[in-house]
C-alpha cells in the first residue's frame, strides 16, 4: 500500500476564467483512457462541466473530482484530479479544493498572461503551501507570448518559474516543444493525427540551439545551487549528473516550494498534455512526500500529527457537500490517515456524535463508482452522514484530532426571493437550506422589518446561478427583488457602558450586571467582534462569561444605522455582579444585548461598503470614455499597462456602482473591452452617500 501511496497524486487544475482549465482536464481524461471521446467546453460536452448551467455558459461553477491512471517511467500512477472554477464568484470551490490537495497545476493563457483570478488562486495556493507546476496554454493563439507569462509570474506572483520546456514556434506556427531536461524535441503533425496521440521525438531545431542552451544553463544552475553536494559535483564535471539525479533534485525544489517548473502547449489543439502528465508524476508530491498532517487534540489542546498510514488512527476532512437526488447527501472526504469501510461508524469532532457510513464512492465528475473501502491519501465521497458540514474533521472517537478548517469570504451582495405560490413557501426554505449546506459563501437571512427572505452571495453571477438552480433542480417558481449591496457598520469611538438587567416574576427572577468598554477595535480589521474578559476575583462566575460574549455576537448582527452587521468591534468586560439564585446564562446573554443596543445609540457609527478590484482590458481608443465612466462610479484608477495593442486599466470601485457594468462596458467599447472584478476590502461610505442611504432606508435591506 505504501508503494501505491508513493504513486498517488492528488492535484487540482486552477486558473483565471477562460485560461483553459477544463479543456486541459478533458485532454488528460482522454489521453489517460478515462474518456473515449474528447469533450469540448464550447459544445457543452465537457465531462467535468456536468451542470446544465455550466454547459450553457461554457464556464465551470462547481469543482468536479475524478480519478485516472497514467503510466510514466515504468510505473503506474493514480491521479485524483479536481477541476476548479475560474470565475471569482465561485472562489470558494478553489479554496476548499486547495485545502485538501497535495499539488496543483496552474494554467496560464499565453495571450492573457497572469490575469487577476490567476493571482487570487496563486495566493490561495501560497496560503496552503501547495507545490505547483505551471502550464502555459493556448500557445497556438494569435498574440501568444510564452516569455511574457514567465516575466509576469515573477513580477505579479513573486514566483520562481523554472522553464523546463520551450515552445517550437508560436501562434499559427506552434507545432511542438523542447524538453530542456531530456534535451529532446517533440513535434506534432496535425495532418497525420488531429487528436495529438502520436508525436515525433526529434533533434532540437537548429535555429533554437542558442535559446535552448541559455535556458538550460539557467535551469541547471538554479537547481544544483540548492544542493551543496550536487553543486560540487557539477563544478567538477557536469556530465557526472544524470537526468534521473537532476529530476530528483528538481522535484525536491518543487516540494519545498522553491521553484515552479513551467511547461507549455495547446490543450485545445491536443499538444503538450502527455508531457504535462509526466511532469505531474515526476515533480508533484505524493501523500508520502507531504508527510504527517498536524491537528489539535480537542481534549488537551496539544498539537498532534497523523501520518499517511492506512493502518493508523483515522483522520479525514470533509471539504465539500453535495445534495444528490438519488443517494442523498454526498460528503467529499480527503483521508489523511487510517481507512474507512462501508458500515463503519465515524466520529465527528464538531458534533461529538458518531454516524454510520452506508456507501463509499469514487467520483468521476457527477457519476459514482461504489467501493467498499478507502485508505489514507485518497479522496472519495461517502453517504450516510446526516449532520456534517464543510470543514468537519472525522476521526476515531478514542483518538480525536481537529484538523485546521477553511476560511471563507463573506457574501457581498443580496437579493430578496419569495415563492410565487403560498404552497411552496416551506419548499423554498428547504431548498435554500440545502444550497446553503453545499456552499459556505451563500447565506440566507429573514429580514423582520420587511418580512423578506434575503439570499446573499459573492456576486451577480453567483446569485443568478442560485436562482436558476431553485427553478431547475427544485421546480420552484420564484419572484426576486433587485440586487443590493451587503453593507457593514462600524463604530468610530469607544465608550464605557453599565447595564443592570433585573426581572422579577412570581418564581425565580432574572439578574445580571455588567460594565464594559465597547467600541472600535482600531486598526486590527476584525470582521466581527473581539471580546476580552478583564474581570478578576470571580465577580461573575466563569460559566457565565461565554453567555455574555454570545449575547454581543448575536446583537452585532443588527447595527444601529440600517441593521447591517457591525464590523471591527471590541468589547472589554471590566466588572459586574450576579445573584446566586436569580442569575443564569440567559440573564447575562440578555444583558449583553441590552448593553449593545443602548451603547450603539451613543457611539459614532459609519457605513462601510465593499470595494472591488477591477481590471479592464480594452483597445486604447476607448480608454478615455471608460475612465470617465469609472470616475462617475466613484472609482479610483490605480494604473495602466500596455499589452500589445491593448491597455489594461486597474481600478478600485464600490460594488454599489457596478451593477449592470457588463452592459455599460459593452456599450462604451462596442463590445471590444472585457473586465474581471473581485472583492478587495471594506471602506467607509462617503457622508453624502451614507445620508442618502439612511434617508431611503426603506429601499435598503
Amino acid at each position: 500500500m505504501n508503494n501505491d501511496l508513493v504513486n498517488t497524486r492528488n492535484i487540482g487544475i486552477m486558473a483565471h476564467i477562460d485560461a483553459g482549465k477544463t479543456t486541459t482536464t478533458e485532454r488528460i481524461l482522454y489521453y489517460t483512457g478515462m474518456s473515449y471521446k474528447i469533450g469540448e467546453v464550447h459544445e457543452g460536452t465537457a465531462t467535468m462541466d456536468w451542470m446544465p448551467q455550466e454547459q450553457e455558459r461554457g464556464i465551470t461553477i462547481t469543482s468536479a473530482a475524478t480519478t485516472t491512471f497514467w503510466n510514466s517511467n515504468n510505473n503506474k500512477y493514480k491521479i485524483n484530479i479536481i477541476d476548479t472554477p475560474g470565475h471569482v464568484d465561485f472562489t470558494v470551490e478553489v479554496e476548499r479544493s486547495l485545502r485538501i490537495l497535495d499539488g496543483a497545476v496552474a494554467v496560464f493563457c499565453a495571450v492573457g498572461c497572469v490575469q487577476p483570478q490567476s493571482e487570487t488562486v496563486w495566493r490561495q495556493a501560497d496560503r496552503y503551501k501547495v507545490p505547483r507546476l505551471a502550464f502555459v496554454n493556448k500557445m497556438d493563439r494569435s498574440g501568444a507570448d510564452f516569455h511574457a507569462v514567465i516575466q509576469q509570474m515573477e513580477e505579479k506572483l513573486g514566483a520562481h518559474p523554472l522553464v523546463i520546456q520551450l515552445p517550437i514556434g508560436e501562434e499559427d506556427n506552434f507545432r511542438g516543444v523542447v524538453d530542456l531536461v531530456e534535451q529532446k524535441a517533440y513535434i506534432w503533425n496535425d495532418e497525420d493525427d488531429s487528436l495529438g496521440v502520436n508525436f515525433t521525438e526529434t533533434d532540437i531545431p537548429e535555429e533554437m540551439l542558442d535559446e535552448v542552451f541559455q535556458y538550460r544553463e539557467k535551469l541547471i544552475e538554479t537547481v544544483v545551487e540548492n544542493d551543496d553536494q550536487m553543486l560540487e559535483q557539477f563544478l567538477e564535471d557536469r556530465s557526472k549528473i544524470s537526468v534521473e539525479e537532476f529530476k530528483k533534485l528538481l522535484r525536491k525544489s518543487v516540494l519545498e516550494n522553491k521553484s515552479v517548473p513551467v511547461l507549455c502547449g495547446s490543450a485545445f489543439k491536443n499538444k503538450g498534455i502527455q508531457m504535462l502528465l509526466d511532469a505531474v508524476c515526476d515533480y508533484l508530491p505524493s501523500p508520502v512526500d507531504v508527510g504527517a498532517i498536524s491537528g489539535i487534540n480537542p481534549k488537551t489542546d496539544e498539537i498532534i500529527y497523523r501520518s499517511p498510514d492506512p493502518d493508523g488512527p483515522l483522520a479525514a476532512m470533509c471539504f465539500k457537500i453535495v445534495a444528490n437526488s438519488f443517494v442523498g447527501k454526498l460528503a467529499y472526504i480527503r483521508i489523511y490517515s487510517g481507512s474507512i469501510k462501508t458500515g463503519q461508524m465515524l466520529y465527528n469532532v464538531r458534533t461529538g456524535k458518531k454516524e454510520r457510513v452506508t456507501r463509499i464512492f469514487h467520483m468521476h465528475s457527477n457519476k459514482q463508482t461504489q467501493i467498499e473501502t478507502v485508505e489514507a491519501g485518497d479522496i472519495c465521497t461517502i453517504v450516510g452522514l446526516k449532520d456534517i458540514v464543510t470543514g468537519d474533521t472525522l476521526c476515531d472517537e478514542n483518538k480525536p484530532i481537529i484538523l485546521d478548517s477553511m476560511q471563507f469570504p463573506e457574501p457581498v451582495i443580496s437579493i430578496a426571493v419569495e415563492a410565487q405560490y403560498q404552497a411552496d413557501i416551506e419548499k423554498l426554505g428547504q431548498a435554500l437550506d440545502k444550497l446553503a449546506e453545499e456552499d459556505p459563501t451563500f447565506s440566507i437571512r429573514y429580514d423582520e422589518t420587511s418580512g423578506q427572505t434575503l439570499i446573499s452571495g459573492m456576486g451577480e453571477l453567483h446569485l443568478e446561478i442560485i436562482v436558476d438552480r431553485l427553478v431547475r433542480e427544485f421546480g420552484m417558481k420564484i419572484n426576486q427583488g433587485k440586487q443590493q449591496v451587503n453593507y457593514k457598520e462600524a463604530f468610530l469611538d469607544t465608550i464605557q457602558h453599565h447595564v443592570v438587567f433585573k426581572k422579577q416574576t412570581g418564581g425565580k427572577g432574572k439578574f445580571a450586571e455588567i460594565l464594559v468598554n465597547i467600541g472600535t477595535a482600531g486598526k486590527k480589521e476584525i470582521n466581527g467582534l473581539i471580546f476580552e474578559n478583564k474581570i478578576t476575583g470571580g465577580k461573575i462566575p466563569k460559566e457565565y462569561i461565554p453567555a455574555i460574549e454570545k449575547g454581543f455576537k448575536e446583537a452585532i448582527m443588527n447595527g444601529p444605522l440600517l441593521g447591517f452587521p457591525v464590523y471591527n468591534m471590541k468589547v472589554e468586560l471590566l466588572d459586574g455582579s450576579y445573584h446566586t439564585v436569580d442569575s443564569d446564562e440567559l440573564s447575562f446573554r440578555i444583558a449583553a444585548g441590552i448593553c449593545f443596543n443602548e451603547a450603539s445609540k451613543k457611539l459614532k457609527t459609519v457605513l462601510l461598503e465593499p470595494i472591488m478590484k477591477l481590471e479592464i482590458v480594452t483597445p486604447e481608443e476607448y480608454l478615455g470614455d471608460i475612465s470617465a465612466d469609472l470616475n462617475r462610479r466613484r472609482a479610483t484608477i490605480e494604473g495602466m499597462d500596455s499589452q500589445g495593442f491593448l491597455t489594461i486599466l486597474k481600478a478600485k470601485v464600490p460594488l454599489a456602482e457596478q451593477f449592470g457594468y457588463v452592459t455599460a462596458l459593452r456599450t462604451i467599447s462596442s463590445g471590444r473591452a472585457s473586465f474581471s472584478m473581485e472583492f478587495s476590502h471594506y471602506e467607509k461610505v462617503p457622508s453624502d452617500v451614507q445620508e442618502e442611504l439612511i434617508n431611503n432606508r426603506k429601499f435598503v435591506f
